[in-house]
């Protein structure tokens, strides 16, 4: 049933409810006093009835129009004195000199009924007569409703507001896809030349790096249709009902030439054939073999480009991807420190910021982060700002938006037995020292024993840079950073807890990848043994390992000699700066978090008072600018506007590859 429909339906119900409530308000509130007939007559000389109606013995006593009385008449001998006297007031009521002391008497037809007898049939006639009409059309939309099942789920959006302007920090992607906006405007300019444009673009990227907002910045820079659906909505249960959709979609773009169809998660319908579990999906197989024929078949589709975003480039059908159907594949990097700025300057557009803000530090500070992160970042921070009920968002709300968005909130709350808290201390603290004694370790902003998220304490280093590759030499350095925390507790709690599983996962995966991806073991040698590539079932499960047990073996025991070496590395390195330990976690218990500088005089030899009473000096700064606290480049805190100071370093690169880098950041334990 329709909406229309339905509220037709409910309309007529109500009008039936209220004329029904009407009647019996009506017959319930406006009942007349009954009395005997004897005392009628009286009230009638007395010239308390000016208007008489008859009905069937019923005598109905009105005056100045209101029903008031009501007396029934006899029906037996004994009454005719009654009707006697009755008639007797009358005619000497009606008999006076005045005319406005007459009482007029009128007689109903008994075989007659009321207006209210004829209008209720009528009202339920017209009720049954509605309901039953709706019926007819909700079976007889049955079968429209049916063929629409096929029909496309496009979106069709012909003013799209985004433009180039709104997505920062990809500015080759961008050139890129400048060439399909020109070639929508000016289609004559490349034709005329021999040259064709790509009937397809794919957009290949991690999540978060702004593939749908760069197909949204195409459409709206050409100013042209934009059909926007996910690739799960062309597969339904029903075989036949995703090619037919296919054919719907393309057949409503040919209608709106130029113009560009985007498939978002087009790896829900464009998977290689032939794969998963029992073999194909039929019904995914026919949707797939339609796309194909429409992007490039024998008709053509001139004007129309088919523009798709996913993550798993890996697992698309060959077909898809050869040249005259996604022709073109634009890969979206996680953005650089360049990009970061950028796209931080374009998500706090219309965000209040406090004028010492600094771009050019958040950038350094958000390594890593995609575009979706950085905007999650500001909103975090907004939202912090607003809970304190501040008009404008300054650097520590910033600071602690950037923690949150990476651990989650802190749980200052969260009750702490004293022995939990000391195992956090030294596990962290262990952290810290290794990160700045290993000569590739990263720099230490902040180590803490407060809860946030999953983790009971954290240890946050960050890279000085984006640098593309990690040797091996940086790996060995990570490897024995991860371990610090265990290490520590080995050394003076004299047991291990479960803390530092995360950190064991983390040591496991990049030993491993050493060995078996990147070359790193000279016993193994220059051979790699595994897929960096996540497993896609159907494909992968029945693939066999192409290396014997033996090798199997060879690989355990290298992953295992790295482990053990960096374990051995770290243990010897706390002992020796068992002191530094004692006095850090010492601070940590007491002050629960310390900064770059408390870290530095800790290694320094400084004692735990010098480190409370520098951390007392720096209070109010901290609480003003945490960003000081983790920073040593005075000259990115000159006052400013917001704006970023100076020029990004020549060296820093966009991530290539995060996923073959380890994970950086945070010790958590």
């Amino acid at each position: 049933m329709s909406k229309n429909s339905k509220i037709l339906l409910w309309v007529m119900l109500a009008v039936v409810l209220v004329l029904i409530l009407s009647i019996v308000l009506t017959t319930t509130l406006m009942q007349p006093e009954k009395i005997a007939f004897s005392e009628y007559i009286q009230l009638i000389e007395d010239d308390k009835i000016d208007e008489i109606k008859v009905n069937n013995y019923v005598y109905d006593g009105y005056k100045d129009g209101k029903h008031i009385y009501q007396a029934a008449g006899p029906r037996n001998e004994a009454g005719n004195a009654l009707y006697e006297e009755f008639w007797n007031v009358i005619m000497v009521r009606n008999g006076d000199a005045d005319p406005d002391n007459d009482i007029k008497v009128s007689y109903s037809d008994p075989n007659a009924g009321s207006y209210m007898s004829y209008l209720m049939p009528l009202a339920g006639i017209i009720l049954v007569c509605v309901v039953f009409w709706l019926l007819i059309r909700q079976t007889q939309g049955g079968g429209g409703k049916a063929m629409s099942f096929a029909k496309t789920k496009a979106r069709v959006n012909s003013n799209i507001k985004v433009r180039f302007s709104d997505v920062a920090g990809a500015e080759e992607e961008k050139a890129e896809l400048a060439e399909v906006v020109e070639f929508l405007k000016n289609p004559h300019k490349f034709s005329d030349l021999g040259a064709r444009i790509p009937k397809g673009i794919l957009l290949v990227g991690p999540p978060g790096t702004g593939k749908t907002l760069f197909a949204k910045a195409v459409a709206g820079e050409a100013n042209v249709p934009f059909f926007s659906i996910s690739g799960s909505d062309f597969v339904e249960m029903f075989v036949g009902v995703g090619a037919s959709r296919v054919r719907d979609l393309f057949d409503a773009a040919k209608k709106s030439q130029p113009c560009i169809i985007f498939i978002d998660e087009i790896d829900a319908v464009g998977r290689q054939r032939g794969t998963g579990l029992g073999g194909g999906h039929d019904e995914r197989e026919q949707t797939l073999n339609q796309l194909l024929v429409q992007m490039d078949g024998f008709e053509t589709n001139e004007g129309i480009i088919v523009m798709a975003a996913t993550n798993r480039a890996d697992i698309l059908d060959p077909a898809l991807l050869r040249p005259g159907r996604f022709d073109r594949q634009v890969v979206v990097n996680l953005p650089d420190v360049r990009g970061r700025e950028a796209i931080l300057k374009v998500h706090a557009r219309n965000k209040p910021l406090e004028p010492n803000v600094n771009f050019k530090i958040l950038a350094r500070m958000t390594i890593g982060f995609s575009g979706a992160d950085l905007e999650n970042l500001l909103n975090e921070a907004a939202i912090l700002a607003a809970r304190a009920n501040k008009k404008m968002i300054g650097n520590h709300e910033l600071y602690e938006g950037i923690n949150k968005v990476l651990l989650g909130p802190q749980k200052k709350s969260h009750l702490v037995t004293e022995s939990d808290k000391r195992i956090t201390a030294y596990h962290e603290s262990g952290h810290a020292i290794i990160d700045k004694l290993c000569k590739h370790g990263g720099s230490v902003h902040e180590v803490s024993i407060i809860a946030r998220g999953m983790a009971a304490g954290y240890t946050m280093t960050r890279p000085d840079n984006d640098d593309n590759h990690m040797t091996k030499a940086q790996l060995e350095d990570d490897i024995c950073g991860l371990l610090g925390g265990r290490v520590a507790e080995e050394l003076v709690i004299k047991d291990v807890s479960t803390g530092a599983s995360h950190d064991l996962r983390r040591v496991t995966e990049t030993a491993r990848k050493m060995v078996t991806e990147w070359g790193m073991s000279e016993r193994v040698g220059l051979v790699t043994y595994s897929s960096d590539n996540p497993i896609f079932l159907g494909r992968d499960m029945e693939a066999h390992n192409s290396y014997s047990e033996e090798t199997a073996g060879i690989i355990d025991e290298e992953v295992h000699n790295i482990i053990e070496t960096a374990h051995a590395r770290a243990t010897k390195l706390l002992t020796e700066n068992r002191k530094v330990l004692d006095n850090m976690a010492r601070v940590l218990i007491e002050r629960e978090t310390i900064y770059t500088d408390e870290v530095d005089m800790l290694l320094a030899g400084a004692t735990v008072e010098e480190v409370y009473k520098y951390m007392d000096e720096k209070l109010k700064v901290s609480e003003e600018n945490p960003f000081k606290r983790v920073l040593k480049d005075d000259s990115l805190f000159d006052d400013g506007k917001g704006e970023t100071k100076g020029e990004s370093k020549p060296d820093d690169k966009s991530e290539d590859k995060p996923e073959d880098k380890p994970e950086g950041g945070e010790r958590r334990h």
